[in-house]
C-alpha cells in the first residue's frame, strides 16, 4: 500500500532529524537538479552541515516562504550564499546560512553511489557550474543525442 504525504510536512520531519544529528535520505522530486539528479529515480543522503559550506556543495534550504529547495552553491559572498539548480540558469540569493539545514554528502544516481571525489560528483560541482549560461543548449543537445542513440538501438 502506498501512502501519500505532504512534501512540506515530510521535509519538516527530515529537517528535524538532521537537527538531531541524524543522516537521512530522500527520493528526488523535481527537475531543477537535472541532469545530475533525476526526478523519481535518484536519492540524496544528507545531514546537518558539519563544516564551512563552499562553492559546489549541494544543500537543502528553506525559503522565507517556507518552501524547501535543494540546489548547488555557485557563489559564497559576504552577504550569503548564491545557489542554482544544475538544470537552471537563474541564480537565487543571497541565502542566509540559517536557511540552510542539509548538506548532501552522497547520492544514489542510476543505482550507483556517488560521493565527493567521484568523477560525476566533481564534474557537476566544478565543470558544469562554469557552463551555467549555456546549459539549456547543452541539455537540448544531450537529449537529442540520447534520443538518436535509443532509436539506433531499436
Amino acid at each position: 500500500m502506498t501512502r501519500v504525504v505532504d512534501t512540506r510536512e515530510y521535509l519538516d520531519v527530515l529537517r528535524g532529524l538532521t537537527e538531531e544529528g541524524k543522516e537521512v535520505s530522500l527520493l528526488i522530486s523535481g527537475s531543477s537538479m537535472s541532469p545530475f539528479l533525476i526526478h523519481a529515480r535518484d536519492y540524496v543522503y544528507f545531514r546537518k552541515p558539519d563544516r564551512e559550506l563552499k562553492k559546489g556543495d549541494i544543500v537543502f534550504f528553506q525559503r522565507d516562504s517556507g518552501q524547501y529547495v535543494m540546489h548547488r552553491i555557485c557563489r559564497v559572498k559576504e552577504d550569503g550564499y548564491y545557489l542554482v539548480g544544475d538544470g537552471q540558469t537563474q541564480v537565487e540569493g543571497p541565502i542566509r546560512r540559517d536557511q540552510i539545514f542539509g548538506l548532501i554528502y552522497c547520492v544514489r544516481r542510476k543505482g550507483r553511489k556517488i560521493q565527493p571525489g567521484d568523477f560525476w560528483w566533481e564534474f557537476f560541482a566544478h565543470v558544469w557550474t562554469v557552463f551555467r549560461p549555456v546549459r539549456p543548449v547543452l541539455t537540448r543537445c544531450y537529449s537529442l543525442f540520447s534520443r538518436l542513440r535509443r532509436q539506433k538501438r531499436s
